[in-house]
């Protein structure tokens, strides 16, 4: 008797660090796209579309290490040996493209983009490998106008998110005001000294998720985490660390507040100097547009960890809650930033070219609002016409396109199963409604709607089956020709 060969199965499984989205919060992340999309289109900025693969070299020195390009970035050679990398950011694909078509651009250049981005870092809670950015950015606009444009940008596209004022705010601040504080305490500027200012930005970055005690040690030694990993720190010396803490926590509430506390705080600095003279002008225009109304606030604390920034960063911030799986708050946080990165293109061209931008994190900003139910009916389902007849499916088609050019989401189900399952099908997909239509209705020229949602909600009221039966709540039967009508009076 022969032995019967085993079949080798591949287990299902998702890679660490990567998510699937589907349903209610695909399309979550599909509302908040639109809604910041249509902001951006209408401040005249037009789209591009970037391959997600670039050159290593071309995303350059603002690698996580551009010793090893397959570390911090997923990355590999070519057939011809050159190191390719998927992007980690929108930005840098945004310089090569300007780079290689500078001349037939208009500039200043205004444009929007939306597309995955993948990091080749440690997952972990709410930190993912890949995921959805929606970026916005103008090139060749120098001054500080541009850069209150992208502020005022994002605190548009959180209004038209759905949020109300006090529930978000866009942090501002200065890189040059941290140089000229790192400056101030011995950090040379060397190549050493680059980076030992990389790892003091990445430490301050991480204060609102690690605190302050966590952080000190990040500017000092470094620092081991809760799963043993050990993260080298800046090097900072007690006096150091204590400088670049207190600037971080310099913030006096409002705009005019925080600059007269940060002015002595740069001493003689030029490049300080230079810093608060530019969030000076930002403060004046965002007063001007009536900005200033507890949406915009200037925060040390906000150096952003990508080191190709060179003057003023900012910040979007939810400071909504939720509670865990636990019952415990969550306060979601940073929902996306940006900057000034006047030198990212020059890397290219050999020549300054000024360039600011803003860069909203879709999936994380889609979490936090799908978790609040702000962005609309995104968990509806469509209304599911059952197929009860399988001879009748082109009447079940018809109906479903009447009803979607109403402007109603409708689908006819599609699998094999009776109406019971059908019912069971419809539940799952989190539809209002059910359009019946069996031989009975058919015969008479009529048609049965049944209200879902209301029905869940009377089923907890009724009795017994002879008060359900009599009062046939949430259900309404009509004439055929008023199926619309109905199905539209039921979602209402």
């Amino acid at each position: 008797m022969s032995k019967k060969t085993k079949t080798l199965r591949p287990k299902a499984r998702r890679p660490k660090g990567f998510e699937d989205r589907f349903g209610a919060l695909a399309s979550a992340e599909n509302a908040l796209i639109a809604a910041a999309a249509g902001v951006y289109h209408s401040h005249g900025f037009d789209p591009l579309s970037t391959s997600a693969l670039e050159y290593a070299d071309c995303l350059g020195k603002f690698l996580p290490d551009d010793d090893r390009p397959n570390e911090g970035v997923f990355a590999f050679t070519d057939d011809d040996d050159q190191w390719m990398a998927l992007r980690y950011d929108l930005t840098a694909p945004l310089a090569r493209f300007v780079a290689e078509n500078f001349d037939p651009l208009p500039k200043p250049l205004r444009r929007f983009a939306v597309g995955p981005v993948w990091r080749n870092e440690k997952p972990g809670p709410g930190r993912f490998r890949e995921f959805i950015q929606i970026d916005a950015d103008t090139v060749g606009a120098p001054g500080a106008a541009a850069d209150a444009e992208m502020i005022m940008l994002a605190a548009d596209v959180m209004d038209a998110a759905g949020l109300a004022r006090g529930e978000y705010v866009i942090r501002i601040n200065n890189r040059k005001l941290l140089d000229a504080i790192l400056g101030g305490i011995g950090v040379p500027q060397t190549n050493e000294g680059a980076i030992q200012r990389m790892r003091v930005l990445r430490a301050i970055d991480k204060l609102d998720r690690l605190g302050p005690e966590a952080v000190a040690r990040l500017l000092g030694e470094g620092r081991k985490d809760d799963s043993g990993d050990y993260t080298k720190g800046a090097g900072l010396d007690a006096k150091g660390i204590e400088a670049v803490l207190a600037f971080t926590q310099a913030g006096a509430g409002d705009l005019n507040g925080t600059l007269r506390t940060l002015e002595p705080l740069m001493g003689r600095s030029e490049i300080g100097a230079q810093g608060l003279g530019e969030l000076r002008a930002i403060a004046d225009l965002l007063q001007a547009a009536g900005y200033e109304d507890g949406r915009t606030v200037i925060d040390p604390s906000i150096v952003r960890g990508l080191g190709y920034y060179t003057g003023p960063v900012f910040e979007a911030d939810l400071r909504l809650e939720t509670l865990n799986e636990k019952g415990e708050p969550v306060r979601f946080g940073s929902a996306g930033g940006g900057g000034r990165y006047d030198d990212l293109i020059a890397r290219f061209r050999g020549q300054p070219v000024p360039a600011t931008g803003f860069s909203f994190g879709v999936s994380r900003f889609a979490a936090a609002l799908h978790a609040l139910g702000r962005l609309g009916n995104a968990e509806r389902g469509p209304v599911v016409i059952l197929a009860l007849e399988g001879d009748q499916m082109a009447q079940y088609f018809a109906m479903a396109t009447e009803l979607r050019n109403a402007g109603i989401r409708a689908e006819v189900y599609m699998g094999g199963s009776g109406m019971k399952a059908q019912m069971k099908y419809a539940d799952k997909r989190g539809a209002p409604a059910v359009v019946i239509v069996g031989e009975d209705e058919r015969t008479q020229g009529q048609v049965t709607v049944k209200n879902l949602i209301l029905g869940q909600q009377m089923s907890g009221q009724i009795k017994d089956n002879k008060e359900w039966r009599e009062g046939r709540p949430a259900q309404v039967t009509g004439a055929r020709s008023t199926l619309t009508a109905m199905v539209a009076d039921t979602l209402n």
